[in-house]
């Protein structure tokens, strides 16, 4: 069922009960992974393995997970090229009762630096499950992070 969860601002990524943190390392510059972070979000479930599809809405967008669930988000920072973030204003992940994600971008070394955080509240239950789910998003978070740099690398045409 889908419901409307908390709506916490970008102070939530510092003080949520929940944060887990993951980081990479892209042989690409900042502002092309900004641009498929932030410009085509509908093209997400060409590289992010946990995106299942991803449609504009009329307050932001409308995300379907691979795993069954959906959001529905509204952007609370667009700051290019080193900062975009989002928050869930509606879904029907159980127990979720706040969540914001962000996604940091520094250049280094000639590629960028990618720190993706996602902070989240919820019943005890929910926490501990986010938690113990930590591992398998920093799985995906890697396999996603090596197709995003795999797609940037390809020429456009």
């Amino acid at each position: 069922m889908v419901r409307r969860i908390r709506p916490v601002g970008l102070e939530f990524v510092e003080s949520a009960r929940v944060r887990l943190v993951f980081g990479a390392e892209l042989g690409v510059p900042p502002e092309a992974v900004y641009r498929e972070l932030a410009d085509r979000t509908e093209d997400w479930p060409e590289w992010f393995a946990g995106v299942a599809a991803v449609a504009r809405t009329p307050d932001g967008r409308q995300v379907r997970l691979a795993g069954g669930g959906q959001t529905w988000e509204s952007v609370l920072a667009a700051r290019p090229p080193a900062r975009y973030a989002y928050r869930t204003d509606r879904t029907d992940i159980p127990g979720a009762s706040a969540l914001v994600e962000e996604w940091r971008l520094w250049a280094a070394d000639g590629g960028t630096r990618v720190r993706w955080t996602v902070a989240t509240d919820g019943p005890a239950v929910y926490r501990a499950l986010v938690r113990l789910a930590r591992p398998a998003l920093a799985r995906t978070f890697l396999i996603s992070m090596r197709a995003l740099e795999r797609r940037l690398r390809l020429p456009r045409p």
